[in-house]
């Protein structure tokens, strides 16, 4: 009687795996990144200047704001 296991994994697989999930997981981090810098800029842009300065801000604050990741 022959028995297959097919339980393990290759020792070779387990680094390739991890890079591979490593770069998936930077690469939809970089994403998100990018989309909640687009909204903040979005929104920040549909003010009107009397907006902006009620909250200290200036339309040329934007650029500034967005590269910090929305934090004043």
């Amino acid at each position: 009687m022959t028995v297959i296991d097919t339980t393990r994994t290759l020792p070779t697989a387990a680094p390739v795996l991890a890079r591979l999930f490593s770069t998936v997981n930077a690469l939809f981090g970089a994403l998100a990144d990018w989309n909640d810098a687009r909204i903040t800029r979005k929104s920040l842009s549909r003010l009107s200047a009397r907006e902006l300065d009620d909250i200290g801000l200036t339309y040329g604050d934007i650029d500034e704001i967005v590269a910090r990741g929305g934090r004043f």
